[in-house]
């Protein structure tokens, strides 16, 4: 599971015929399954199509969407809501609690199996009863909830259901499957149930990957994360500013958010799975006076972009957006890749993007961003950070980055040959993200007599071209490293402007405009020949080049 080759940890269409759709973000199953259903009723066919969501999906505007789009439809679809009151953390906001309310009255569900009961021991009378029965319920219902939202949306409304009775759940679904009208099946579940360790701990198994099953137990590493390290920065910062409020979409844990909720309650927000509202809430907040501080991993701010563009960088406020997991991600596969980013936010105007490459470098930028008055992104990888340098310790300024010499990331190696006059000179200039496998290609250059240094670009946007070309113009070579898509990235745009300048020898590594499959960070670097290993063989081909 969510190993390379292995079975995806997500619906996949080529490993059942049941999942028809390749999905790995929240509140997506109604809308694709009215989809589906009206397109097979446009042809003549009248099938069942069941859509299964969380509790914690429908805090998503778009399940609300579909749900209401699905009543005015009126199709046979079935909606079974698994509630188990989670979704990565714990489950936030008025769905929450509004599930929870109807969840904990059984009287309706007691008085309608009692008469359902009756009716199967009439079967002449049975169809006569159907009208009758569907009105008296609605009256029912109408003396035990003051209201029902399901209802309310044109949906039959069925639960709450003890998800782990078989029987009883069976014995629902071969009623559900003869109504012609969407239904809502609402079923409680236990997240984890039969394993202890996850049910004392279900957010640890949201999304696990090998562990020990005796005890449940993951391999923990004791190296710092980018996203410890912004976890440490930003409790740093709010030592001293208590103008600062932080917002997740469900994800306090997984972007490091956890601390500052403990220590500053009231200016932590949790929105649920809900990206869209979180950047206009943001957004919201900055005009107020209050900065925010948006977490968001990679992959999910792609739902949000729209909201960037209009409720922030239109409105010229000052907002800090932290991208977590950008870039080649481990085990999540196609949905969860962090490549997009840079292409899509790069031409937005009024906001500047961030690629911080150590803790210290983060540190840095991340006071930058909070004191900078704009909007400011800054994206980082789901990877443990590399060795500083003293470089990374440079004030951050507008636009430049931080030139890493070779000499420092290996110097018993370079010692002998740097002041050779023939000594051949390569040039990586990374994002961030890409920093620890430019390094590991400078040791590997280095054992072959090439000297190799690392401009880490620190500013994807604004870039300063006039001090990169005064850094650029000492190398026989120069390799573009990103860790996004190349068709609009960063890479290709200074690729030109590099040229323009009167540079040739030059190459662009950045990932081919595809969808990579789950693997460790390296195996999905492997798919696109991003790896470090990839890098040396792009520097010394640029040197073969320049010597014919």
């Amino acid at each position: 599971m969510r190993k390379f080759g292995g079975l995806s940890g997500f619906t996949k269409k080529h490993e059942s015929e049941h999942d028809f759709f390749d999905a790995g973000h929240s509140s997506t199953s109604i809308s694709s399954a009215l989809g589906l259903l009206t397109a097979w009723q446009l042809q003549g066919k009248n099938d069942k199509v069941i859509a299964v969501i969380g509790d914690g999906a429908l805090t998503g505007g778009m399940a609300m969407e579909a749900i209401s789009h699905a009543g005015q439809l009126a199709k046979n679809l079935i909606i079974i809501v698994n509630d188990n009151q989670m979704s990565i953390d714990p489950n936030t906001g008025s769905i929450s609690r509004y599930l929870s309310r109807i969840s904990m009255s059984t009287s309706y569900q007691n008085i309608k199996t009692g008469f359902e009961r009756i009716l199967d021991k009439i079967p002449l009378l049975n169809k006569f009863f159907i009208k009758f029965f569907r009105r008296f319920k609605r009256g029912i219902k109408g003396l035990i909830f003051t209201t029902n939202l399901f209802s309310d949306l044109g949906c039959e409304y069925i639960g709450p259901l003890d998800g782990h009775d078989f029987k009883q759940l069976e014995h629902v679904l071969n009623k559900v499957k003869k109504m012609q009208q969407p239904v809502v099946v609402h079923v409680m579940t236990q997240k984890g149930r039969g394993y202890s360790p996850a049910e004392d701990h279900p957010e640890k198994f949201h999304g696990i990957g090998p562990f020990c099953i005796s005890d449940g137990t993951v391999e923990k590493f004791d190296t710092l994360s980018f996203t410890e390290a912004f976890s440490n920065s930003l409790m740093e910062y709010a030592k001293t500013n208590s103008k600062i409020a932080c917002i997740t979409a469900a994800m306090a844990k997984g972007t490091g958010l956890d601390t500052f909720a403990r220590h500053y309650p009231d200016r932590f927000f949790d929105v649920g799975i809900a990206e869209e509202h979180a950047v206009t809430f943001g957004g919201g907040l900055s005009v107020g006076g209050i900065l925010p501080i948006i977490c968001i991993y990679s992959t999910f701010m792609q739902r949000a972009v729209d909201q960037l563009i209009h409720d922030v960088a239109l409105q010229n406020v000052p907002a800090v957006i932290m991208l977590d997991r950008a870039g080649p991600v481990p085990s999540d596969g196609e949905t969860h890749q962090g490549l997009f980013d840079i292409a899509l936010f790069r031409s937005i105007p009024n906001i500047e993007i961030l690629c911080p490459a150590s803790a210290k470098d983060l540190n840095l930028c991340f006071n930058y961003a909070c004191e900078s008055k704009k909007a400011v992104v800054i994206r980082y990888p789901k990877m443990s950070c590399p060795t500083e340098q003293t470089a990374f310790e440079e004030p951050v300024q507008e636009g430049r980055g931080v030139l890493i010499s070779g000499s420092n990331i290996a110097p018993s190696l370079t010692v002998a040959f740097e002041d050779e006059p023939e000594t051949k000179k390569i040039l990586y200039v990374t994002t961030g993200g890409m920093y620890s496998e430019c390094i590991t290609s400078v040791r590997a250059l280095a054992m072959q007599n090439i000297l190799a240094d690392v401009y880490s670009i620190r500013f994807i946007k604004p870039f300063d071209f006039d001090y990169y070309y005064s850094i650029a113009r000492d190398y026989d070579g120069i390799v573009l490293v990103e860790d996004g898509i190349q068709n609009g990235g960063i890479s290709e745009y200074i690729f030109g402007k590099t040229l323009e300048a009167g540079f040739s020898n030059v190459k662009i590594k950045a990932f081919e405009s595809k969808f990579y499959t789950h693997g460790t960070r390296s195996e999905v670097c492997m798919q696109s020949e991003m790896t470090s290993e990839d890098l040396t063989k792009a520097a010394l081909s640029l040197l073969d080049e320049k010597n014919k």
